[in-house]
């Protein structure tokens, strides 16, 4: 069944035929400030609370639905907020063709699509693939927060992170089920009022490994690399 794609007018919504070739941040958000990336946004409760939580920062946020972005543009146009910019991406195709090395402050991706089933595993976007590369786009000291409501999937990222050079982690276990501060999605918060657990992780890139001690890995063509044609089978 084809989705019907619903035009996007807001001032802060990027076309994604922008990214190729680079991006210049500056120009767009009008200052130098320092730049973090929200991956897989959905409809926008996070970044408009983080974006208020922290002005100095600009952020960008990403989905592949049409129906997210549209509906975290208006969240943030409402809010009348100048920091935050929205694009429809793959993340890996905005990674690799929009983001330069060491520029992003922050990664958050919160809650992704878990798959479950042991024969889907490897869709899972965070791989060790996938920090392996992460890691050369944030700026040393940069953080990276991940959660999840799925305990297999904190244990398998968990896991990888914690013997790649390049990381340490900001907490005293591999997880917590709070984080101060924190903004809590619309998503979250449906398992947290089930008395479920969400799993929060957070490292930060190792500000005393330069990024040539780094491990090099570029990311590979995944199930998403057609993205927008996989939503329209």
């Amino acid at each position: 069944m084809t989705q019907r794609i619903i035009p996007i007018h807001s001032p802060n919504f990027i076309a994604e035929s922008a990214v190729t070739g680079g991006l210049d941040w500056a120009m767009i958000f009008g200052n130098t400030n320092p730049l973090a990336l929200e991956i897989g946004c959905g409809i926008g409760h996070f970044v408009l609370e983080r974006a208020q939580q922290q002005p100095h920062i600009n952020f960008l946020a990403i989905d592949i639905y049409n129906k997210g972005c549209l509906k975290t543009c208006r969240k943030i146009d409402e809010a009348g907020l100048v920091n935050v910019r929205v694009i429809r991406s793959e993340a890996r195709y905005l990674m690799t063709n929009g983001l330069e090395p060491e520029s992003l402050t922050a990664v958050y991706i919160n809650c992704p699509d878990p798959w479950p089933k042991k024969r889907h595993r490897q869709r899972r976007l965070v791989d060790r693939e996938f920090l392996l590369a992460l890691g050369h786009y944030l700026v040393p000291g940069g953080d990276f927060y991940f959660s999840s409501d799925f305990v297999d999937y904190a244990k398998e990222v968990a896991s990888l992170i914690r013997d790649l050079t390049g990381y340490c982690n900001r907490q005293s276990d591999d997880w917590v089920h709070n984080l101060p501060d924190y903004p809590v999605s619309k998503y979250m918060q449906r398992f947290l009022d089930l008395g479920q657990n969400i799993y929060y992780i957070h490292y930060q890139r190792d500000p005393a490994v330069s990024r040539s001690e780094l491990s090099t890995q570029e990311f590979q063509r995944g199930f998403r690399a057609d993205w927008k044609q996989a939503l329209h089978d």
